[in-house]
């Protein structure tokens, strides 16, 4: 499948790596999710949290510069963009009582299927946007593992290197 570079979606951090050469993925990955990137620079919108949880997340592990990598630009392009309604979208999520790293808009239905904390942010956007926005991901095989229950929960998922992070889910 290939994503509608002018529709939104939310960026999971792991494509930016990846594109970046920062994993262990194939060069197919890294091709795919560096034309992704290059899609949502040239005409994509993005959403992100307006907390900034995953810009934050994405400063950490990327460069503002810009250099060297594809995935360092997006950010560099994010940053130029965070302010500009027709390429970014920024929603509220509610953080829960208890629990910063969980939120309310994080569908029940994916509790139960050992969701890592940190990657709760990027549903819980996608859900609070309202406009069903693809998430963007990768090479994180746990994805893999709980694209059914996402599916069933209403969150859309576009897998870039599909043959890949279903066979790194299929080894571990």
């Amino acid at each position: 499948m290939a994503h509608a570079s002018s529709a939104p979606c939310v960026v999971d951090s792991n494509v930016p790596l990846v594109a970046n050469g920062s994993s262990t993925a194939g060069p197919d990955c890294v091709i795919s999710c560096t034309h992704a990137i290059r899609d949502v620079v040239a005409s994509g919108r993005v959403v992100v949290d307006d907390a900034w949880r995953i810009v934050g997340e994405y400063r950490h592990r990327l460069s503002p510069s810009g250099q060297p990598g594809p995935g360092d630009a997006f950010l560099k392009w994010l940053l130029t963009n965070l302010w500009n309604p027709t390429r970014c979208t920024q929603v509220a999520i509610t953080p829960m009582v208890n629990d910063a790293m969980d939120f309310k808009e994080f569908p029940a239905a994916l509790r139960t299927v050992g969701f890592d904390p940190s990657d709760r942010k990027f549903v819980a956007v996608a859900v609070a946007h309202g406009g069903s926005p693809t998430i963007l991901q990768g090479f994180d095989s746990k994805w893999w593992g709980w694209r059914q229950a996402l599916a069933a929960a209403g969150v859309d998922v576009e897998f870039l290197c599909e043959n890949e992070i279903a066979q790194k889910h299929a080894e571990k």
